[in-house]
């Protein structure tokens, strides 16, 4: 993460979550009306939590730094 800022940490994060959920309904619906395999959705899926994972890491590090800024 670097010398971000805890803003822009939160800020991105929070543009990962708000532009992944969409563009995996997206890919879903698009799969299922193109009769794509199994495995592209499941790539797919992988992808979308993938970004979920690592926007749910790097809020729970900006809470742990505020409740340690707190102390």
């Amino acid at each position: 993460m670097g010398g971000e800022s805890t803003e822009k940490q939160t800020r991105l994060a929070s543009i990962v979550i708000l532009v992944t959920f969409p563009a995996w309904l997206g890919y879903s619906w698009l799969g299922g009306q193109m009769n794509w395999e199994p495995r592209y959705a499941i790539l797919g899926d992988l992808a979308a939590l993938a970004a979920f994972f690592w926007a749910l890491v790097v809020l729970f590090q900006i809470w742990l730094r505020r409740q340690r800024d707190e102390d």
